[in-house]
């Protein structure tokens, strides 16, 4: 079915676009109603139930002009080239679950390799201004994780992440580049050459340009759609350190470059490595750690249930947080978990289910 026949694809783009929902607010409400079709259908008076929306944001909801901008987003998606991917249908990545503000709706720009629970990729990035010590790095780990069938991860910008995407396309490997514009405002502009090697994806529409406040949720982006992150320069203020911040809280591993102690652009990793980062000099340190060395390791095969709750204990969790949080009924989550259990991938510790 294409997007422009997608009855939900659509609904889900119809809430991106109306004003007051944000992506938690549009799935609080998409769990409420069992999907976003039915949110569009449902009365005032039941999407009242729904916590945290104020009258102004309720009044929106189902009134023309999103719905109006929504058929025109899928008109010229199309015309661009563009897939959309909503979250919760077919292609959405679940390694986005990691986060708490998914992103309703993602702009894609070529094939997304399988990106799912624990990604077999890797976010490579650091500063614009990187010393050619640190190009040379990023772009030697970079095509040495392409040739292991891992994909990299960055965001096109000047420096390291394009020394990393290059290197990795020219390894011949594949590379995702995370854009904090719509994907026909791309930033640099000397990378549309690049790009077009890259699947590039972005959670903004079509026309958005680059703005500083879309960068720091771009970042957001590469660190869960990676298994880690690796720091290769940036001082403590930059967006690679944003990156591994956000790293940590999707339960990420972050990976650091040590770096010369007087040089203000170490500072960044060598803090990180200070806090328990991985010390790394080579992809094959990256491979050891996340138990990738050798034969790729793939992904549980999973129901889409079970999925969707092994997704949610990247932490530990209770049955009522996992209850809370995974839209499903008490008796088909304990179902789920008893059957990933049973298959290997969970253990129930002191009421506390995390994965094996």
């Amino acid at each position: 079915m294409t997007p422009a026949h997608d009855p939900e694809l659509l609904a889900l783009l119809t809430l991106r676009f109306t004003p007051g929902l944000g992506p938690r607010r549009v799935e609080a409400l998409r769990r409420h109603c069992g999907s976003a079709s039915a949110v569009l259908a449902a009365p005032v008076t039941d999407l009242r139930e729904v916590p945290g929306l104020d009258r102004k944001s309720l009044a929106a909801i189902g009134t023309p002009e999103p719905q109006r901008r929504a058929l025109q987003e899928v008109r010229s998606a199309a015309a661009f080239g563009a897939t959309l991917l909503g979250r919760g249908l077919e292609g959405y990545p679940g390694a986005l679950e990691a986060l708490d503000d998914p992103p309703t709706v993602l702009w894609v720009r070529g094939t997304l390799p399988p990106l799912e629970v624990v990604p077999r990729a890797i976010g490579v990035v650091g500063t614009r201004k990187a010393s050619t010590y640190a190009l040379n790095l990023a772009a030697r780990v970079s095509a040495d994780l392409a040739r292991a069938d891992v994909v990299v991860v960055s965001g096109l910008a000047r420096g390291i992440d394009t020394a990393s995407h290059r290197a990795a396309v020219d390894a011949g490997g594949v590379s995702v580049g995370i854009l904090g514009s719509g994907l026909d405002q791309l930033y640099p502009p000397e990378n549309r050459e690049l790009a077009a090697r890259l699947v590039v994806l972005s959670e903004y529409p079509l026309g958005t340009r680059p703005a500083a406040h879309n960068f720091p949720m771009r970042n957001r982006l590469i660190a869960a759609l990676s298994a880690g992150s690796l720091i290769v320069e940036g001082e403590p203020t930059s967006g690679a350190m944003i990156t591994a911040t956000h790293a940590l809280e999707c339960g990420r591993t972050v990976f650091a470059v040590p770096g010369r102690a007087t040089d203000p652009l170490a500072s960044g990793p060598h803090r990180l490595l200070r806090d328990g980062a991985v010390l790394t000099e080579s992809a094959e340190d990256i491979l050891q750690e996340l138990g990738w060395a050798g034969a790729p390791v793939g992904v549980p095969d999973l129901s889409p249930e079970q999925e969707r709750v092994w997704t949610l204990l990247a932490e530990p969790a209770t049955l009522d947080d996992l209850h809370a949080r995974c839209g499903l009924r008490l008796d088909e989550l304990q179902m789920t978990l008893m059957m990933l259990q049973l298959g290997g991938h969970v253990d129930d510790v002191g009421g506390r289910y995390l994965r094996r």
